[in-house]
């Protein structure tokens, strides 16, 4: 399925899982710092008290994952550096899964991600919700999101409205004149997505699935109570930093800055006059977010940038690192505190934030969100799989775990349908016309 195929609102969408069969899912999250693809064996779980939103158990059977080339704050830069990447992280998964790949759900971080939310309402005509009403009121809320240069990634009833009362979660059933339903729609721009399937594409693999970066690490960062009592998961990557809310068991806003663990590292490359690498080493090594008295009195060597066998390393203090760590670790947390409060959602989010990504492993990151977000804050790190090898279980590799996540809520979207020939023989009265539904049903 493509983008460019003959689908007039255009993403490939997953097919919901069957509960009572096992899968085998390949996921891959293309990132500005790395590129990670894992497969995994999904076998039908129990209902249990943990985590009870999971219908299946994972398994991590390959991973691998590659340095980020050609992909920059989430937009491919570069198409032949992402595609070689692409192949290298597939084809090391692919050995030690033992077994081909030639599909893959896909995370999105770029194109500008934006949430909007579409009313819709239907006459009941004072009887009974049936599914079809419900079906056909989801439907005409999904129409409404349609634009020509924006294409949607998800599409999920947030709560519905019987004759003016809201907060209902399941009309089925019940009886009233007027049936609503509010609509979260994730969407970001048609162009970036085009560019990133083709990226996969030209390494001879196809996208099964596109998912909201924020979406994906919420899924896999974020317990059950959070996810009921509403939360904020904030992914801070390489590139961009992802804001994901979450209420009452569903995904209610989106948001992404352009701002990630890299700025730090330039910041600290043009500071201190070194090169990118030795930037980086500094940051994981001596990086602070929290200033320390012994600061002072710690001396780091920077070594120079040019290849000079006579140029000597710089001695510096520690707290020259720490405070251009944290002026930059200051300006995204307060971009991301001014965004939540400007999306109306701050009440919903309450007190609770949960950090994942991989630039949440930084010192003293959880302290200084506390302080600026006002909240209280933890670091989330991947739940609910196993088979994960020690360095894959951190903060960094939640959207990947989350894409595997994805399929089993996947069920709960609607999207408007595709225009073309199932669309056009499922309208209408006539024999052909159910003849065209009830192909569209079975298959």
């Amino acid at each position: 399925m493509s983008v460019f195929g003959s689908s007039h609102f255009g993403l490939p969408r997953m097919k919901p899982l069957s509960s009572k069969r096992s899968h085998v899912v390949s996921v891959l999250d293309i990132g500005s710092t790395k590129v990670v693809c894992m497969i995994a064996r999904l076998t039908p779980r129990q209902e249990s008290q943990v985590l009870p939103g999971r219908t299946h158990n994972i398994e991590i059977i390959g991973i691998g994952h590659q340095r980020s080339r050609g992909v920059k704050s989430g937009v491919i830069a570069d198409l032949d550096a992402a595609e070689s990447v692409v192949r290298l992280a597939v084809d090391a998964a692919e050995r030690m899964a033992g077994l081909t790949v030639d599909s893959l759900i896909v995370n999105v971080s770029a194109g500008r991600l934006a949430s909007d939310v579409y009313t819709a309402t239907i006459d009941l005509g004072g009887q009974e919700v049936e599914a079809a009403d419900l079906k056909k009121v989801l439907v005409a809320a999904s129409h409404q999101s349609l634009r020509q240069d924006r294409a949607i990634l998800h599409s999920l009833p947030t709560g519905f409205s019987l004759d003016g009362e809201r907060g209902i979660r399941d009309p089925l059933a019940m009886f009233g004149d007027e049936l609503g339903v509010d609509m979260h729609v994730v969407a970001a721009e048609r162009a970036t997505l085009k560019n990133l399937e083709l990226c996969v594409n030209r390494a001879h693999l196809s996208v099964e699935g596109m998912v909201a970066t924020p979406y994906a690490s919420g899924l896999a960062a974020l317990v059950d109570d959070e996810v009921e009592l509403g939360c904020a998961a904030i992914d801070m990557g390489g590139g961009t930093t992802t804001i994901s809310v979450f209420a009452e068991g569903k995904l209610v806003h989106t948001d992404a800055i352009s701002l990630g663990g890299h700025h730090v590292t330039t910041d600290l490359a043009r500071g201190l006059s070194t090169r990118i690498e030795d930037a980086e080493r500094m940051k994981v090594v001596h990086g602070s977010a929290l200033m320390n008295g012994a600061d002072e009195r710690d001396v780091i060597s920077v070594p120079p940038i040019g290849e000079d066998d006579r140029d000597q390393p710089t001695q510096v203090p520690r707290s020259l690192v720490t405070r251009i760590v944290r002026a930059r670790i200051e300006e995204t947390l307060e971009l991301i505190r001014d965004r939540i409060q400007k999306s109306g959602f701050s009440p919903i989010v309450g007190k609770r934030v949960v950090l994942t990504g991989g630039a949440s492993q930084l010192t003293g990151l959880s302290e200084t969100a506390r302080r600026i977000l006002a909240r209280n804050v933890r670091i989330g790190r991947p739940m609910g799989v196993s088979g994960l090898p020690a360095a894959a279980k951190g903060p960094a590799f939640s959207t990947a775990v989350g894409l595997m996540i994805y399929p089993q809520v996947a069920d709960l979207e609607t999207h408007a349908p595709q225009s073309g020939l199932m669309a056009s023989l499922g309208s209408g009265n006539g024999r052909l016309a159910r003849v065209g539904q009830w192909l569209k049903e079975s298959f």
